[in-house]
């Protein structure tokens, strides 16, 4: 019988059931224990469980998991924060009094905060004193400034209202007429620059997130032919013998999804460690002039669920990545040697 007749028959026997045991096993010789009682040797894995190549991808693994982890926090932490500044544009608003020789910066201040809770829409007026706006100036300028010797002009921040239409034309006019160096600034073009930084931002985050999953793809894809190449000689006998190509891959598929879950959980869990401890760094600071201008910036340091809830699903990605890779490596493997 030629080998290419002997592959099915082969085959067949291979996915063939197992024989039901017999009801009484015979005895063997000497009065032991009978044969068909007797454990059977189980087979060892086709891919070994520990190996140099499986821990180095383990790691690679968690390293790449982490990056994208920590990249998936900042696209969140930005796209909140973009959130924030145009939901800013339409609650907030902010009057500058300029200093000029002769004006009392003092009386300009209580006189703009007249006209502005006398506006339609203006919901809370706040005005600065001077130490914080010498606070404000504190990361740029340094401590203890001598206010008086700077041209700094004074602010006013508007609330306004979510109800009532905020009646700016008649604010401007008003501050044009009795608060004379004093503007109204609604901020919306410095807002609308940083709202398309944010979300160019964004979209780099996810590019780098999607080249991140693909450098993962190729080190499984590597890693996945040199265990086939290590183990060539028990794939091509099982190859030969007429064992399934689904039976081969699933074998591979299996020890890689164990390294993918290994490697995705080791790095999502350091980069939940990172988020928390870069909060409550940030949270020891609060108070200093440079944190609270990164609040006013960038808002408060806290990564929302989302994010948390999208690392969960990055280490399930990550893994089923791995297990398909490695399955679809295996196919195309056969196939050439088929």
């Amino acid at each position: 019988m030629s080998a290419r007749e002997a592959r099915p028959a082969a085959a067949e026997r291979l996915d063939a059931p197992k024989a039901a045991p017999a009801r009484h096993a015979p005895v063997a010789p000497g009065g032991g224990q009978p044969a068909a009682a007797r454990p059977r040797r189980r087979l060892g894995p086709i891919v070994p469980a520990s190996t140099v190549s499986g821990r180095t991808l383990t790691i690679v693994i968690a390293i790449m998991t982490y990056l994208a982890s920590l990249t998936l926090g900042g696209v969140d932490l930005t796209r909140r924060t973009a959130a924030g500044w145009e939901r800013d544009v339409v609650r907030e608003t902010t009057i500058q009094i300029r200093p000029a020789e002769g004006r009392d910066l003092d009386a300009a201040v209580e006189r703009v905060e007249k006209l502005a809770r006398a506006t339609a829409g203006v919901a809370d007026v706040r005005p600065y004193s001077k130490d914080e706006t010498a606070r404000l100036l504190e990361p740029w300028l340094g401590a203890g400034l001598a206010l008086d010797e700077l041209p700094i002009p004074r602010l006013v921040v508007l609330k306004l209202s979510p109800d009532t239409p905020f009646d700016d034309v008649s604010l401007k006019r008003a501050l044009e007429r009795e608060a004379p160096g004093a503007t109204l600034d609604d901020h919306r073009r410095f807002l609308d620059r940083l709202v398309a930084m944010a979300r160019a931002v964004v979209w780099f985050g996810v590019v780098v997130l999607i080249l991140m999953l693909a450098a993962t793809v190729l080190s499984v894809v590597f890693a996945t032919r040199g265990a086939m190449a290590s183990n060539r000689d028990i794939v091509q006998v099982l190859h030969f013998v007429g064992a399934r190509d689904s039976y081969i891959a699933s074998q591979f598929q299996s020890r890689f999804l164990k390294l993918g879950l290994r490697g995705g959980i080791a790095g999502g869990a350091a980069a939940i460690v990172t988020f928390f401890l870069a909060g409550a760094m940030l949270s020891q600071g609060v108070g200093s002039a440079t944190v609270d201008q990164m609040d006013a910036l960038f808002g408060a340091f806290e990564i929302g669920p989302s994010a948390y809830i999208g690392v969960c699903l990055l280490v399930l990605v990550v893994a089923g990545l791995t297990a398909g890779t490695s399955r679809a490596t295996v196919y195309g493997t056969l196939r050439a040697m088929g």
